[in-house]
């Protein structure tokens, strides 16, 4: 259930969430797209169910999951990875806060692992979990969020929002009642905010390693072969440009995938299977499609799978990038990099686009990996 009640949109029709998605993919924005269709204010929709998707007894078990999120947990994480600071990398604070959340995913039950690498000629290490698949343990889906941050602040939209979205994720996903046909991995990078160094390394490291099973006969697989890559980068503040005082009345979570990739059909796959997870199990802000992603650690990822971002607006038309002095430069966001970036600078409206943002990739997930529904209570069944 919603914690707060912001302004909604009319119900939308077909006809309506194609001009969206379309908009998207053209480089439009929803109150383009939208503009003689919807007046500003006015925000109507069906809970849980944003387009009319139909819902089959399969997407009734994955709701059941998706429900199992909780956004007190969310912003509680928010909160934790916000207490080190910006955990900028190479900083002790960054290193304190990849082992609080090392400690997190091994009170959950996982056997976190670290990935080590070295950038500038020094060490560094970046945290990844897996929920191994029940059936086909040697494939899988990953979920990432950068943990480190930029500002002096707490950075806590850039990027606590998205770390704490796999790390609720991964909470969820850990229940025993929970099994998946194919593994998920939750990788928690490192070194985003200077170059995606940290996705670049695992990348290089270990991409001639997929699906190998090691050692052989024994069912364990070090590498699952990527099925698809989903990024996470701040999720939380989407007011409009300039910036209003709360959350726009058009805000909405934006999927991105990059056209000019070598997987750029698989990836366009997965983002549209996104946007329909948002209709069948968001609560309160709809998803739109673009195909500009850029800067994200996904961009490794994406000519050797399907690989989408999650962002609060598009990188390249909304939020832009004008060099050190112009961080966020298009007006989108004046905590950008800043010391600002607090958790005393949002509202739960602001926290619930990123729990909306959670509830996407959690029905999109589960909907790539199957979910074994004999073992998910469902009220009613």
């Amino acid at each position: 259930m919603s914690p707060c009640q912001p302004p909604r949109y009319p119900a939308l029709g077909s006809s309506v969430l194609m001009t969206l998605l379309i908009g998207g993919i053209l480089g439009l924005t929803a109150a383009d797209a939208l503009a003689q269709q919807v007046a500003p204010g006015v925000r109507e929709i069906p809970s849980g169910v944003l387009g009319g998707v139909p819902m089959t007894a399969e997407d009734s078990v994955v709701g059941a999951v998706v429900e199992r999120l909780d956004f007190e947990s969310y912003k509680d994480l928010i909160q934790g990875l916000a207490d080190f600071g910006d955990r900028r990398e190479g900083t002790e604070r960054n290193e304190q806060a990849n082992e609080w959340i090392e400690e997190q995913l091994r009170s959950w039950g996982y056997e976190p692992q670290r990935h080590h690498y070295t950038f500038r000629g020094e060490p560094r290490w970046q945290v990844y979990a897996t929920k191994v698949g029940a059936t086909a343990p040697g494939e899988m889906v990953i979920l990432g969020g950068h943990m480190d941050g930029l500002g002096g602040g707490e950075a806590v939209n850039d990027n606590a929002s998205g770390t704490a979205l796999v790390m609720e994720i991964a909470r969820v996903l850990a229940s025993p009642d929970v099994e998946t046909d194919r593994s998920v991995r939750f990788i928690l990078w490192n070194n985003e905010e200077t170059g995606l160094n940290g996705a670049r390394a695992y990348v290089e490291d270990r991409v001639d390693l997929q699906g190998i099973e090691e050692p052989a006969g024994s069912g364990l697989y070090p590498e699952p072969r990527w099925i698809a890559k989903i990024q996470h980068d701040k999720v939380l503040y989407d007011r409009g440009n300039p910036p209003m005082l709360h959350q726009a009345w058009n805000a909405d979570v934006d999927v991105e995938f990059q056209l000019a990739s070598e997987e750029w059909e698989a990836s366009a796959e997965l983002g549209l299977a996104m946007i329909n997870a948002n209709r069948k199990f968001a609560t309160d802000y709809p998803a739109v499609l673009s195909n500009g992603m850029a800067n994200t650690d996904s961009a490794p990822f994406m000519d050797h799978t399907a690989a989408v971002s999650v962002r609060e607006n598009r990188r390249r038309y909304e939020i832009g990038w004008r060099g050190p002095s112009g961080y966020g430069a298009r007006g989108s966001d004046p905590n950008w990099h800043q010391p600002t970036d607090l958790m005393v600078t949002y509202t739960d409206w602001d926290f619930l686009l990123g729990f909306n943002a959670m509830q996407t990739t959690l029905g999109a997930t589960l909907s790539l990996v199957g979910l074994e529904v004999d073992r998910v209570e469902v009220e009613g069944r």
